[in-house]
């Protein structure tokens, strides 16, 4: 099974991981995770669960300042994207990005809808907020990945403006990006035009609903959460960082479908499937199937501390459990180890599944709250991680399940653990 797997199944997963867009993908989008979480902070601040905070930043007019600074960080996040997307494929093949980031830019302001209806009303001369946040992920994802690649063509087939020795560099950098943009930004208006006569909508609205609504839809239910964590975990027991991969291809969609949600609650309405709201976020896989680490080890590193007779397991939990705290388990992960050892194999893919699943159920079934917009450093510690993204309850139901997963590793480590004390007493003897 394992020459299986290694021979014919990773070489194709990774081949296709390995392209340059998605490379461009996963790497692009995390230049909008500083603005996020930092756009957090505000919005906890703004929604503190203790009423008389809210009273005294509306006395004291920070409120509405809150509001506005967390309105041009966290939902400005596929603004971000379109231009991180663009600019981390033209460094990806050794360009200068920026100039790639300022075309995409363009490419995805030219796409979206030019006015807003206000008291039944076109107002043009504004951007749609609507398409800065989630609702333009997708969009973002496409045109950074398209300007990205015809930008670094033009570059490789030298179809550019040289400009004489001596220049600074700055300028030469305009000139060489000149053929590009224009021939980009043309295609595009003409792209613009067939759309805007023959479907009557914009590129922006075009691709939100025929890409990114079914993808969301496709993917917020049950099975999309159980399939993503099974490959997380399951390409993590072959030495491959399942997290990493699964979210290149995930992260765009579990990141629209929290700014979704918080756009919910900002208009006024009760967050609610029915209304809209998705369960499936990225704070579901960050709280509940990755804290402590892939394979939700900590109840794994409390045994190895605590219970464990073999020496090397003593030592790898003393090892794991300091970074364990903060979501860090590679020590556990390669020095138990957890990678390609088939005793563990079962609790470490299972214990995550089970968990994403439950939560699931749990929002579903309305004993949990649904995820807000409030997000947290992957870093941030369990339970405090679990306060601060959505309250007392999920602090709660996330100890649970560190506590369930102590149990769910048991019957395998200790069978695992049996069998390196004996060879230990016999080496020993």
């Amino acid at each position: 099974m394992s020459e299986f797997i290694n021979d014919k199944v990773i070489p194709p997963v990774m081949s296709f991981i390995n392209t340059k867009p998605m490379q461009a993908l996963k790497d692009g989008l995390l230049y909008s995770m500083p603005l996020m979480i930092v756009g957090s902070v505000f919005l906890l601040l703004q929604q503190f669960p203790i009423a008389a905070v809210g009273e005294f930043l509306t006395s004291v007019g920070l409120y509405d300042i809150f509001t506005t600074t967390y309105a041009n960080t966290f939902n400005i996040m596929s603004l971000i994207a379109a231009m991180g997307i663009a600019y981390t494929y033209a460094k990806n093949e050794g360009f200068e990005g920026m100039p790639a980031a300022v075309i995409s830019l363009s490419v995805w302001l030219m796409s979206q809808p030019q006015s807003v209806m206000f008291n039944e009303e076109a107002v043009g001369g504004v951007v749609d907020r609507t398409w800065l946040a989630g609702q333009g992920m997708v969009g973002a994802l496409v045109f950074g990945v398209i300007v990205g690649m015809i930008y670094c063509w033009f570059l490789k087939k030298d179809i550019t403006i040289k400009m004489p020795a001596g220049v600074p560099q700055g300028v030469a950098n305009a000139f060489t990006a000149l053929i590009p943009a224009a021939a980009i930004i043309v295609g595009w208006t003409a792209i613009i035009y067939i759309v805007d006569i023959t479907m009557h909508t914009t590129v922006m609205q075009w691709v939100y609903a025929m890409i990114q609504a079914p993808l969301q839809g496709l993917t917020d239910n049950l099975g999309g959460v159980i399939a993503h964590q099974f490959l997380v975990t399951f390409l993590w027991w072959f030495g491959i960082h399942g997290a990493t991969i699964v979210g290149g291809v995930m992260g765009g969609i579990l990141t629209a479908n929290v700014s979704d949600n918080q756009a919910i609650l900002d208009s006024g309405r009760e967050l609610t499937v029915a209304n809209g709201g998705h369960i499936f976020t990225s704070q579901l896989i960050d709280q509940f199937c990755t804290v402590t680490g892939s394979g939700l080890t900590l109840g794994l590193v409390v045994y190895l501390c605590f219970f464990a007779k073999s020496e090397q397991l003593r030592s790898i939990g003393k090892l794991g459990i300091g970074p364990g705290l903060f979501n860090i388990n590679e020590p556990i992960l390669f020095g138990t180890p957890i990678v390609l050892n088939p005793m563990l194999a079962v609790p470490f893919i299972l214990t995550p599944v089970l968990s994403g699943a439950l939560t699931y159920l749990l929002i579903q079934w309305g004993i949990l709250p649904m995820f807000t917009g409030v997000v947290v450093p992957w870093t941030t510690p369990p339970i405090i991680s679990g306060l601060l993204v959505n309250g007392w309850k999920t602090m709660v139901w996330q100890a649970i399940v560190i506590v369930g997963s102590f149990f769910i590793y048991f019957p395998f480590i200790k069978m695992y653990d049996n069998q390196l004390y004996k060879e230990e007493q016999e080496a020993a003897e």
